[in-house]
């Protein structure tokens, strides 16, 4: 194979890390708006609880009781989503590195073609040059036969 026919490859590697990059910002984006609503469910919890500690009648007090189990199976419900957001995210950057490790590898495969392809070259042109200076000797010996 020569580095020409590799490039393609290159140019492919290259667009898949491309996209896992792109891939990854968008879930770390996700991530961070679910902690974001676990912050703001928990904030408005502690509010909620500090807001309302005067005397208060039974009917209220257990609508209040019943308002803070349903805002404590909230922040569980928030606290598992942020839990499967985070395993979403660890996928992402794996997939990441296993892409810039496929970049890196095909980059480095594409260099070796074009090092060989240049050590070929260069053996070629100085085969060509050997035989230039073989033929003026002989061509300078056969005059001085003559």
């Amino acid at each position: 194979m020569n580095s020409r026919r590799m490039q393609p490859l290159v140019n492919r590697a290259r667009e898949r890390e491309d996209s896992a990059a792109k891939q990854y910002a968008a879930q770390q984006q996700a991530q961070a708006q679910q902690e974001q609503r676990l912050d703001e469910l928990r904030r408005y919890a502690e509010e909620y609880m500090h807001a309302g500690q005067g005397t208060v009648a039974p009917a209220l007090l257990a609508n209040r009781y019943a308002f803070v189990a349903r805002i404590d199976h909230a922040i569980q419900q928030q606290a598992k989503n942020v839990d499967r957001s985070r395993e979403r995210t660890d996928i992402e950057r794996a997939r990441l590195l296993i892409a810039s490790r496929d970049t890196k590898v095909m980059e480095k495969l594409a260099a070796s073609y074009r090092a060989e392809e240049a050590k070929k070259v260069e053996s070629r042109l100085q085969r060509e040059m050997d035989d230039l200076a073989a033929r003026g000797v002989r061509a300078r010996r056969a005059e001085d036969a003559q």
